[in-house]
């Protein structure tokens, strides 16, 4: 076993007995067969399972509909991207040279599929138990933490509902432009509120993203203008 994969154990706090396992989970499709995505497959699963459990535990006051928004930020690409980063995955990850010279060791979306393979390797490995003390590890990193609802609610929404208490409609997306290769697409997306003769930019690795900026740059826009009015 190389010194890279024994330190990689330490940091997540977890032996492998059987390490086949861990290799299989840090082996992306694009550096051949016996890659991680039937790990990742079931390892999601289990990220929710264990994201909800903890949420559940730890927030016993808190209704359905915010547990589902704490628990969304905490399984979402981007957080499982930062545990990856925050564990050094990138030193032990295996990439084809496609994926390697397209800085795949830095995507968000393949650094959030081989946590989603090694915690189902984790399973595999060590059972119940062992998974649970590994996610919770995983889930206690300090840019993970929630201190409450509003604070990992998405911008759209808030958006949504600070319109809609106004008697507003609905804020209006639109894709702007699509550019960028094929491995790094930019979006960018205009919003427009009813009433705002300006409309509200936001540039993104997908649409979604795009669309978020481009709410939270609204929000932003909206606190200024009713603080003017105060």
């Amino acid at each position: 076993m190389s010194d890279a994969l024994n330190r990689f154990q330490e940091r997540l706090s977890y032996q492998f007995s059987n390490v086949e396992l861990l290799c299989q989970a840090l082996k992306h499709r694009s550096a051949g067969a016996d890659h991680n995505e039937r790990l990742e497959f079931l390892g999601d699963s289990l990220v929710n399972f264990f994201a909800a459990e903890s949420l559940y535990l730890s927030h016993p006051d808190a209704p359905e509909g915010d547990l589902s928004s704490m628990r969304s930020h905490l399984v979402r690409k981007e957080s499982l991207a930062e545990i990856a980063r925050h564990l050094r995955l990138e030193e032990v990850i295996e990439l084809g040279q496609s994926a390697l010279s397209s800085g795949g060791h830095r995507r968000d979306s393949i650094l959030a599929d081989a946590i989603e393979a090694i915690i189902a390797a984790v399973y595999l490995d060590g059972g119940w138990q062992a998974t649970s003390n590994v996610t919770a590890k995983m889930m206690a990193i300090p840019a993970l933490t929630i201190d409450s609802v509003e604070s990992v609610r998405d911008s759209k929404s808030l958006l949504q509902e600070r319109l809609q208490a106004k008697g507003l409609p609905v804020p209006e997306y639109e894709t702007t432009s699509v550019g960028g290769p094929g491995h790094a697409r930019e979006f960018s997306v205009s919003c427009r509120i009813s009433g705002i003769e300006e409309s509200f930019q936001g540039q993104g690795s997908n649409r979604r993203a795009a669309e978020q900026i481009a709410a939270q740059n609204a929000l932003f826009a909206l606190e200024l203008l009713e603080q003017g009015n105060e």
